[in-house]
């Protein structure tokens, strides 16, 4: 079959829910293309609109690792569009035949994915339908970003269109907040392309259900069991930074870019990377230390999570993972808390116990300065008076010889008044 008058179609290579693709051969340029042809769709007047969604947003990127558009147009009243031919096989052909691939060429996916999500985000476009089937693996091992037929712009929420109510995309590889309905965004294609990275290295996608209502009811709530545990061998680096692509939350998940720069400059082999200069004396002398930009976007990821460029995630068991530096941060600066909170209290209680032992002794120094013993008069005792403790102790002290009204009493607090005292009465 010739379309255009310039495309021959030769034989199928795949077929979707929106059409068909052919292998084909450009015979105006004489070069190798793939045309795909849109599938009449008699109970979705929508199809037509979604295929010229299609190649205008695929049309508008322009990256190795993303399927070029070549052309686009109608042919016997359906459409077509014509791009480039991948030789090679997608994911999902690959995960048919082997199960699983090692970590090795599973980095080497994730980097050129990535840098392929991050060309679309920068130019407003979700893809919202990354799995195996969408991501393309030529014969010299370059993979390129497939299928944007459902895809949408950022800047036009009205311009994905779909059945009312429908949710679009696989549910093995959806996010979560997909999962609730809500507007999907370059986050939630970092999601998907996290669970084929887990397929990837496990065999299987992080969850799996008999219906896919379970699926989604796993995407929101359940925590992935981490690959290892699953018998995958991958670095604990590259595991920890898996899960934290798998994050429930959109803001706590790494941007498409920071992944491709985390995987592509290696950072997957090895252990998670030193916290900010404030805890340096903790890392260890053979990991490597950052300067510059790198330290600022270390030490802000420490106070605003969504920031991932430059750290490895740990995951807790039985909870959902939380980045090495946020942790290590957050224990450190709460223990830090408790230590200046005990301190301020010894302190100020030491101080507060210090300062009413000192108003004490002023207030008792001042009532007992002027509290004399009273002045016995001899001239006016006629008989001697059962002595007071304080008079007693001042005739007691008084050398032989001489008055003992002359005698200055110690500061002894003041007995019964001379009128009072038993025995005392006057002439």
């Amino acid at each position: 079959m010739l379309i255009a008058g310039r495309y021959q179609l030769r034989d199928t290579i795949g077929r979707g829910a929106m059409g068909e693709v052919w292998r084909a051969f450009d015979e105006t340029l004489g070069r190798p293309v793939a045309v795909k042809l849109l599938l009449p769709h008699d109970t979705d007047p929508t199809a037509p609109s979604r295929f010229r969604l299609e190649a205008q947003t695929a049309g508008r990127l322009s990256h190795p690792n993303v399927v070029g558009v070549l052309d686009f147009g109608e042919h016997e009243g359906r459409l077509f569009l014509v791009m480039e031919l991948v030789e090679g096989d997608s994911l999902a052909d690959r995960l048919t035949v082997s199960g699983s691939l090692p970590a090795e060429q599973v980095a080497h996916i994730a980097a050129q994915a990535a840098l392929g999500l991050a060309v679309a985000h920068r130019q407003g476009v979700v893809h919202r339908d990354i799995k195996p089937a969408n991501l393309l693996l030529g014969t010299d091992g370059t993979l390129k970003i497939g299928d944007f037929g459902i895809a949408r712009f950022l800047d036009d929420p009205g311009a994905a269109l779909t059945a009312t109510g429908q949710i679009v995309g696989t549910s093995l590889y959806l996010a979560p907040e997909r999962a609730l309905g809500r507007t999907a965004g370059p986050a939630s294609d970092v999601y998907s392309l996290g669970c084929v990275l887990y397929q990837l290295l496990t065999g299987r996608p992080p969850f799996q259900a008999d219906s896919a209502l379970a699926v989604l009811h796993q995407h929101l709530d359940a925590a992935p069991t981490p690959p290892r545990q699953l018998g995958a061998d991958l670095p604990l680096a590259f595991e920890s930074y898996l899960l934290g692509l798998l994050a429930k939350e959109p803001e706590s998940r790494p941007t498409a870019e920071e992944v491709a720069d985390w995987v592509g400059r290696g950072a997957w082999r090895g252990a998670p990377e030193p916290l900010p200069s404030e805890h340096q004396h903790d890392v260890r002398p053979d990991r490597p230390h950052l300067t510059g930009s790198r330290v600022t976007t270390l030490a802000s990821s420490v106070s605003a999570p969504t920031a991932h460029s430059d750290r490895a995630f740990a995951r807790v068991a039985g909870t959902e993972w939380q980045t090495s530096v946020h942790r290590a941060a957050t224990r450190r600066t709460h223990l830090s808390f408790l230590r200046r909170s005990r301190l301020v209290a010894v302190l100020g209680g030491a101080g507060l116990f210090t300062l009413a032992l000192v108003v004490g002794m002023v207030l008792f120094s001042r009532g007992t300065g002027s509290a004399q013993g009273p002045h016995t008069n001899p001239s006016t005792n006629t008989s001697p008076a059962t002595p007071s403790p304080s008079t007693s102790y001042e005739t007691a002290s008084s050398p032989p010889g001489r008055p003992a009204e002359l005698e200055k009493a110690p500061e002894v607090e003041p007995g019964p008044k001379e009128a009072d005292r038993p025995g005392k009465h006057k002439h």
